[in-house]
C-alpha cells in the first residue's frame, strides 16, 4: 500500500510541475512543430523513397514526430533526478519507508504520463495540417505505443542520471545517444533507405519499432506488423525499465 501512495504521489508531483510550467509545455510543442510544418509542407510534393503511393509525406511524418517528441521528452525527464539530488529532495525520499522500484515507477509514470500529453497534442495539432483524424481504435493503439516509447526512454534517462553527477554533462552526453536514435529508426524517411551496414543498428533502436507501430495504427502502412512492433517495444521497455530501477538502487545505495 506504501509503495502504491509513494508511485501517486510521485505522479502528482510531476503532473503538478508539468501544468504550472505553461513555458515548458509550449516549449516542448514548438521543436516537433515546426519540423512537422517545414519539413512536411517543404517534401509534401516531392516523391520520397519507399513511401507507398497514395500516402503524402505529412502523413507519413506524422508518427515519427510523434516518436522524436515522446523521445526527447522522456530521456531528458532523467534531469529530474539531478535536479532532486542537486536541491536534497531525492535524499528525502530515499528514506522513506517505500521500494527503489515503487519511485522508480513514480517516476516513470509521471514522466509518461507528461510525454503522453505532448504527443496527444502534437497528433491533435497535425490534424488542422492535413493528417487524417484517427478513429477511436487507432488513437488508443497510438497511446499505447506512445506510452511503451516514454516507459522505454525515460527508463534509459535514468540510467544515464543514476550514473552522472552534473547537470550540463547529462545534457551533452544525452544529445550524442538522443540524436542517432532518432535519425536510426526511421522518423523521417523510411528506414530500408539505409545503407545496408546501418540497418542492424536500426533494427536495435527501441524507437524505429514504435514509430513503425505509429504508423501502422495511425496510417496502416508500416514496415513491421503493429503487433511484431508492440512485442518488441514492450520487450525494449521492460529491460530499460529493469535496468533504470537496477542503476537508480546502486546509485542511491553507494
Amino acid at each position: 500500500m506504501r509503495d502504491l501512495t509513494a508511485i501517486a504521489v510521485l505522479w502528482q508531483r510531476e503532473m503538478i510541475r508539468f501544468f504550472r510550467a505553461k513555458s515548458r509545455v509550449v516549449g516542448t510543442l514548438g521543436m516537433p512543430i515546426f519540423f512537422l510544418a517545414f519539413l512536411g509542407f517543404g517534401f509534401q510534393t516531392s516523391s520520397v523513397p519507399g513511401i507507398p503511393a497514395g500516402i503524402d509525406y505529412v502523413t507519413f511524418l506524422v508518427p515519427g514526430i510523434l516518436g522524436m517528441t515522446i523521445l526527447f521528452s522522456s530521456t531528458f525527464a532523467g534531469i529530474s533526478v539531478l535536479w532532486d539530488r542537486e536541491f536534497g529532495f531525492l535524499k528525502e525520499i530515499m528514506v522513506a519507508p517505500v521500494s527503489r522500484t515503487a519511485i522508480v515507477l513514480g517516476r516513470i509514470a509521471g514522466g509518461a504520463t507528461t510525454s503522453l500529453v505532448q504527443g496527444v497534442l502534437i497528433l491533435l495539432l497535425a490534424v488542422p495540417m492535413g493528417f487524417p483524424l484517427p478513429g477511436v481504435v487507432p488513437f488508443l493503439a497510438a497511446v499505447a505505443f506512445m506510452l511503451l516509447i516514454a516507459a522505454a526512454f525515460i527508463s534509459l534517462g535514468l540510467i544515464f542520471a543514476s550514473n552522472m553527477k552534473d547537470i550540463h554533462g547529462f545534457s551533452l552526453v544525452m544529445n550524442f545517444v538522443v540524436f542517432p536514435i532518432f535519425f536510426l529508426s526511421g522518423a523521417l524517411f523510411p528506414v530500408e533507405n539505409l545503407p545496408a551496414w546501418l540497418l542492424p543498428l536500426a533494427y536495435a533502436d527501441p524507437l524505429t519499432y514504435g514509430v513503425d507501430g505509429l504508423r501502422g495504427v495511425l496510417t496502416g502502412v508500416s514496415s513491421f506488423s503493429p503487433l511484431l512492433d508492440f512485442v518488441i517495444l514492450s520487450a525494449f521497455a521492460l529491460l530499460l525499465l529493469a535496468l533504470g530501477a537496477w542503476f537508480f538502487e546502486r546509485s542511491e545505495s553507494a
